[in-house]
């Protein structure tokens, strides 16, 4: 027993000596060193009211955005057709220029809404003609059209506005019947403010509640056509008096318009416009006439204007686009005869939205 006891004794030893070895920690000298901590950040003062000023720029900003729309498209299309003299099929020269701009802004604050557009088309080409025996290459103008609007409106009820609507047309160069009139000197159809065309109603305004079917009809009981005609040397007088510049007309008139985007990227944009004005009074002039001297006005049965606008714009690319463009015109007092006019073009295209 004493020999076990002595032997357990030895081997706690031997145990308590080697547990000793492992927690043994050797002595680590260090120095002492002074850190310092810079920072190239400059601390710039803000005033509190220059903050204020910000934010209320930028929610200006976001209302002005809010509150106006704005759809700008701007085309120009052409073609160029050569020949060589050795070329033995029968052919001339061409060259084809169009030029089309359509603007629209509306602007809604509250009931109030203003919508303001303004179109400008400008076409010319360039072809070979018989002048006295020889042939020349005559510009001539095929496309020539200012249109200016201005449609101020207030909600009244649920789809239902009313106010005022006004429209200018005119073009920019002189027109003549045939190609080589101008180079013959023969008279010009029509020049700038020959004719113009202003028409100014007030009434209201239906607006088709559907995203599907976007149309709006005018219904305007009060309204006045007028023409002018600044050139009296041309050969059509556009339905004014002899010795006259201008010609007024009251009446009413009604006006339809839709315009739909399709696809997701808006490649193929539909827009139409009718319009018709019905007159009853054939010269507002006259009733001032009736005022001074009591001669009767004139109330004599006229014909409806009708003109009726068609485009449609079919978006290859982002820049490249195809217009179809046809016109129905009837104006009895100009010729009584339905005028159409049609267009296919083919070219580049720019198209900015805000929103």
């Amino acid at each position: 027993m004493k020999k076990f006891s002595t032997l357990l004794a030895l081997a706690m030893m031997f145990c308590a000596a080697e547990l000793s070895a492992q927690v043994t920690i050797d002595e680590v000298s260090s120095t002492t060193e002074n850190v310092t901590f810079t920072s190239d950040v400059k601390a710039t003062e803000v005033d509190a009211e220059y903050l204020a000023e910000a934010e209320k720029k930028a929610e200006r900003m976001a209302i002005r955005r809010e509150r106006n729309t704005v759809d700008f498209t701007a085309n120009l299309h052409g073609s160029l057709t050569a020949f060589s003299k050795s070329w033995q099929a029968a052919g001339d020269n061409t060259i084809t220029i169009l030029a089309n701009v359509n603007f629209l802004h509306t602007f809604k604050k509250g009931k109030f809404t203003l919508t303001n557009t303004a179109s400008a088309k400008f076409g010319y080409n360039n072809m070979k003609i018989d002048l006295n025996g020889k042939k020349r290459g005559v510009w001539f103008k095929n496309v020539d059209e200012i249109a200016i609007s201005t449609a101020p409106q207030w909600d009244m009820v649920k789809n239902w506005t009313y106010g005022a609507n006004i429209k200018f047309r005119t073009q920019f160069a002189p027109g003549y019947s045939a190609r080589g009139d101008q180079q013959l000197g023969n008279p010009r159809v029509s020049n700038f403010m020959t004719p113009g065309y202003l028409d100014a109603s007030v009434g209201f305004t239906y607006v088709l509640p559907s995203e599907k079917f976007p149309l709006k009809v005018n219904l305007a009981p009060i309204a006045m056509s007028a023409t002018y005609r600044n050139d009296l040397s041309t050969s059509n007088d556009y339905g004014v008096a002899p010795g006259l510049k201008s010609k007024y007309e009251g009446g009413l008139s009604v006006q339809l318009d839709f315009d739909k985007t399709w696809g997701k990227n808006g490649w193929l944009r539909y827009r139409t416009t009718a319009y018709s004005f019905y007159g009853w009074i054939t010269d507002i002039a006259s009733m001032r006439k009736f005022v001074a001297t009591e001669e009767k006005p004139k109330y004599e049965h006229v014909v409806p204007t009708l003109r009726w606008e068609n485009t449609i714009d079919i978006k290859a690319t982002k820049y490249i686009s195809t217009q179809i463009y046809v016109q129905l015109y009837y104006n009895k007092a100009e010729i009584n005869k339905l005028q159409v006019q049609s267009m296919l073009s083919v070219g580049l295209t720019y198209t900015f939205k805000n929103k």
